[in-house]
């Protein structure tokens, strides 16, 4: 019998799918109240929305990717049963996210404008993503110490309170959308300065209902608050195995960003075509990343308890259990494309631009859902520097193919989309040749 069944599996993964589900909805409201703005005003509301909302989640990887390699360390030390090793690590991580959180707020506040009006043609686009941005990056500090609690509970596969806490922030984050967007509950109508404003204080919701429900369990047996210092050696530790997955994930989405910035030279409709079809590749993107961090934390667990055998068996039968659910979803968007595209946006216009795109978005996940999950399992096994090098090869691939097809071709934004074919099928490539072959049976962390 398995180390780990499909039902195992699947208790572990539904709640991290239903937190990312909630979780999306955040960006989902953004999109669904800025789009019925109105005329031309929606269309730059989204495109400004669309290309601040990716920098602040690339940003926001380089946290993530620290927190990715914090989880699996705990997840190696629950594996171990060493669980008195776990709070040292919780703490230290937090500690450094606090600070980098301080960090990138600064560069934010100060270098980004710059940056920002060298890559965005459109001078009303510009302003509109500054004023997004001006409140939005409040949020790093919130967020940046929110992640490493989810490291937490995904580490030690007591994930159900990842949907209690989404459900949470999104309620949070709706009202207050409403409200401040269009000027509802005797709110101010500040538009898209608005939605920055919601989702930074929902940010900070998802913080506090995190940090009060861990006081109220066995934390002691987890050592997680001790008296706070800064621990040089256990920090060096952490960074040891994070700091690979924190360039991997900040480079990765900082590619996805530089896609926007081309599609932003095409024009402003090609832009909001973009961040619609964006919308509906992540409420896709959550479920597979449900299974593939899943994936991670489930191999992290196994070679902690010495059970390397059982992981490719594992990793295939999560991957058998994304394709059971996401084929569905995918022919229910090729097919059902319109009624899909009406929940973000009532403009006829924008919905008929984007169907092509969208066919495309949705048949590159053929390919990419079983890159992410063996891609995550690469990272699982505690060889992030691995995961670094395959990662970023197949981003010089992207990348190259998104020059050539979006800048220097121009093509239709729909062409343009097929970039997430050429990426998922190397990353594919990639990461289910090195698991078939490398040596990562003995790696120690």
């Amino acid at each position: 019998m398995p180390v780990y069944t499909d039902r195992n599996i699947w208790h572990i993964a539904y709640p991290i799918l239903l937190s990312l589900l909630m979780e999306h909805l955040i960006g989902l409201t953004d999109t669904a109240f800025l789009g019925r703005m109105g005329g031309h005003a929606a269309e730059v509301a989204l495109g400004a929305s669309a290309l601040g909302g990716v920098y602040y989640i690339a940003v926001f990887m380089l946290g993530f990717g620290f927190s990715i390699g914090a989880q699996i360390l705990m997840a190696r030390r629950n594996g171990e049963k060493r669980f008195g090793a776990i709070g040292p690590i919780f703490q230290q991580s937090a500690l450094f996210l606090f600070f980098l959180a301080a960090a990138v707020f600064v560069f934010s506040k100060t270098a980004a404008p710059c940056l920002l009006q060298r890559l965005i043609s459109s001078e009303e686009v510009y302003r509109a993503t500054l004023e997004y941005l001006d409140w939005r990056v409040y949020g790093f500090f919130f967020i940046f110490l929110a992640v490493i609690f989810r490291a937490y509970y995904v580490a030690t596969t007591r994930t159900g309170i990842l949907t209690v806490n989404s459900v949470v922030m999104v309620l949070s984050n709706v009202v207050l959308n409403y409200g401040l967007i269009f000027g509802r509950f005797g709110l101010p109508a500040w538009g898209i300065a608005g939605a920055a404003v919601a989702s930074t204080v929902a940010e900070l919701v998802s913080l506090l209902f995190f940090a009060g429900y861990t006081l109220y369990t066995d934390w002691r047996r987890y050592a997680l608050f001790r008296p706070l210092r800064i621990r040089f050696r256990e920090l060096g530790h952490v960074l040891n195995l994070s700091s690979w997955t924190m360039v991997q994930q900040f480079v990765a989405v900082s590619t996805w960003f530089l896609f926007f910035i081309a599609i932003e030279h095409l024009g402003e409709r090609p832009l909001a075509v973009t961040n619609i079809v964006r919308s509906v590749s992540s409420l896709l993107f959550i479920l597979v990343s449900s299974f593939a961090t899943t994936g991670s934390s489930l191999v992290s667990n196994l070679m902690g308890a010495e059970q390397s055998g059982e992981v490719l068996a594992t990793v295939r039968r999560i991957l058998r259990m994304c394709y059971a659910i996401i084929v569905p979803l995918l022919t229910a968007v090729m097919l059902f494309p319109r009624a899909t595209l009406r929940i973000y946006t009532d403009n006829p216009d924008l919905i008929g631009a984007s169907v092509p795109a969208l066919w495309v978005m949705a048949s590159a996940y053929l390919f990419q859902t079983p890159a992410f999950i063996w891609f995550n399992s690469v990272s699982g096994t505690g060889n992030t520097r691995a995961a670094f090098r395959l990662e970023m090869a197949a981003i010089l691939v992207y990348a190259l193919y998104v020059y050539i097809i979006a800048i220097h071709r121009q093509a239709d934004v729909a062409w343009c989309w097929t970039a997430e074919h050429i990426y998922g099928i190397a990353m594919f490539a990639l990461a289910y040749t090195y698991m078939r072959r490398a040596d990562w049976q003995s790696k120690k962390i």
